[in-house]
């Protein structure tokens, strides 16, 4: 059947349900480039304004899926199982939570991004680690995920083409918010990873891109549904992103605390929480655990009993790293040349912490990016801070800013007093506030 863009776009923009075939024929010629850009930023903009059914959403999912090559793990002696979070401050969950799956016996195709906006990315926390190859030709992934059980890398190009193209569309015409497309991207890149089992992260508060738990609620229900309506088993829990889910943000510094994390040096309480709460969902969702109290202890001993870090350290070795990075990852690790504490001015409690500006301090820093094209530096951020409820004055530190040059620190010194607010004790709600089931 043959249709014409401007028919499409004529119809979404006066609200009309768009057919599955409507739906392919814009993503074909998405891909194709039959469908001018101006033609895609209209679509984008009619649809973030009218939006989709949940049937549309499937529909355009699934088209963006097979826009490209669809992965099949069905080789495997057990289940391709993956987790993917909506972005947040000092969120290094995928790096423990990948080798913890493995050690219950799951598989786990991680197919991670870069920072975006205020948030790290899981990649650019990965290339800090000497030798690590973030972009293996197929058959190396696919060789570590069988022989490892886990393998951490970036998407490659003939992956869901029709959303690269397509995102970088809405980045320049204020389309980025759309749930309807936000649920598309998120979904056809982990749908065309040939998945079993999918657990999904939503952030809300602060630091995260939907700051209320509304707007955060309204997400994790679209991409459930639609996951699961596209055929692949999903899960959502809604996180709690008021503060930095970690004590570091920055790199090279969030690494070392993945790796503090796995050998049970230093473990910070709410990534505790949240990477125990969606491990145990994926165990769950894969049939490896029968039920969530099981999957939990399952996932705790993989952690005290350091099989999670024994495997982290194979994937990282596998994928081209050091052999001895997890026992000597502080030495690997690049270091920033001045580092400081922060001091509060006054002595005080924090009640309320921005965590969106302490991600956009790092970034300022030269740890994240302000151009697609700018390079990172991987030693930047902020260790050691401060949550809310804990006490701070002229003689404890809201944290310690890792800078490249004096001037650099004393920027990001001002930029992370600004980002904590002092006042009465505040009432510290749980770390995973909802479950969103299929």
């Amino acid at each position: 059947m043959s249709f014409l863009p401007q028919e499409i776009i004529r119809r979404k923009r006066d609200g009309a349900v768009l057919s599955r075939d409507e739906i392919a024929f814009m993503v074909q010629g998405l891909t194709a480039g039959s469908v001018t850009e101006g033609q895609v930023a209209a679509f984008a903009m009619a649809t973030f304004f009218r939006g989709m059914t949940i049937d549309e959403r499937v529909a355009l999912t699934l088209a963006m899926r097979d826009s490209g090559t669809v992965l099949d793990w069905s080789d495997l002696p057990g289940p391709a199982l993956d987790k993917h979070s909506t972005g947040g401050i000092g969120d290094t969950v995928s790096l423990m939570l990948a080798p913890a799956i493995a050690a219950c016996g799951g598989y786990v195709p991680m197919i991670s991004g870069r920072g975006l906006g205020h948030t790290g990315g899981t990649l650019d926390k990965l290339d800090t680690v000497p030798g690590y190859k973030t972009q293996p030709d197929n058959e190396l992934f696919r060789k570590v995920v069988r022989e490892v059980g886990c393998a951490v890398i970036g998407q490659t190009a003939d992956l869901a083409p029709a959303d690269k193209r397509l995102y970088s569309i809405r980045d320049v015409t204020g389309t980025v918010e759309s749930i309807d497309l936000i649920t598309a991207s998120i979904l056809s890149k982990k749908l065309a990873a040939g998945l079993h089992g999918l657990v999904l992260d939503v952030k809300t508060g602060t630091g995260a891109f939907m700051a209320t738990l509304d707007d955060s609620r309204a997400l994790a229900e679209s991409l459930v549904h639609v996951a699961n309506g596209a055929g692949l088993p999903t899960v959502g829990l809604i996180t709690d992103m008021n503060e930095p889910l970690g004590t570091a943000a920055g790199n090279a510094l969030e690494v070392q605390l993945a790796v503090d994390f796995l050998t049970g040096k230093r473990i910070d309480p709410r990534m505790w929480e949240v990477t125990v709460a969606l491990s145990a969902e994926m165990l769950v969702i894969g049939d490896l655990r029968p039920d969530l109290a099981e999957a939990r202890v399952a996932v705790e001993e993989a952690f005290t009993s350091g099989r999670a870090a024994e495997i982290f350290g194979s994937m990282v070795s596998a994928l081209g790293g050091p052999v001895d990075f997890v026992t000597k990852a502080d030495s690997y690790l690049a270091k920033a040349p001045v580092v400081k504490p922060v001091y509060a001015p006054q002595a005080g409690t924090i009640a309320a912490i921005d965590a969106r500006a302490i991600g956009v301090a790092v970034v300022g820093l030269g740890g994240g990016r302000t151009r697609p094209q700018d390079a990172i530096d991987p030693s930047v951020g902020f260790s050691a801070l401060a949550g809310l409820g804990q006490d701070v004055g002229p003689d404890q530190p809201f944290g310690f800013v890792h800078a490249a040059s004096e001037s650099a620190a004393e920027a990001a010194t001002a930029a992370l007093i600004a980002a904590y607010r002092l006042g009465d004790r505040p009432d510290r709600g749980p770390s995973v506030i909802e479950r969103v089931g299929g």
